[in-house]
């Protein structure tokens, strides 16, 4: 019997459990082995993420998707043209360097494109065409000045 229970805890080592070092990821019920990629996304605990994790664009300093600098943000409306209207016309967007506005024209330009691509009512998908109209020619504008500016 005894060397039955040998063999066993050979094939079968006994679970110990201060060897498996699991981090539980926030506001998830997923789970990592590997520690240092925890602590470098902010996942641990009792810990905040550290700023500026967000997507950053090549070549810039500024990410586009998190709020590190809050007075460099504008709020989008893309409902309709006249919302994308508005928000082109808005101080705090024309305040911003070309290659910001760049950057927000191609966001708006995004989320029209991929908010007419999952439209399933017609009325609906209809004004997001006109939106999505709008704003590339918005965009193809803004391209051409880039091109203009780099030119000079």
């Amino acid at each position: 019997m005894i060397k039955l229970l040998d063999i066993l805890n050979e094939m079968y080592p006994p679970y110990k459990a201060n060897m498996v070092s699991k981090i539980r990821y926030k506001a998830s019920d997923i789970w990592t082995n590997d520690q240092n990629l925890a602590v470098k996304r902010g996942y641990l605990e009792g810990n905040e993420p550290k700023v500026g994790t967000g997507k950053k664009p090549k070549g810039s300093s500024r990410r586009l998707y998190t709020d590190e600098d809050p007075t460099d943000t504008v709020g989008v409306k893309f409902k309709t043209v006249q919302d994308i209207k508005n928000t082109l016309s808005k101080s705090s967007f024309k305040s911003k360097s070309h290659a910001r506005q760049s950057q927000i024209i191609n966001l708006i330009h995004q989320r029209v494109r991929a908010a007419y691509s999952k439209a399933k009512n017609p009325e609906v998908k209809a004004r997001l065409k006109k939106g999505l109209t709008y704003i590339t020619a918005k965009k193809e504008a803004s391209k051409r000045k880039t091109q203009r500016l780099k030119n000079d």
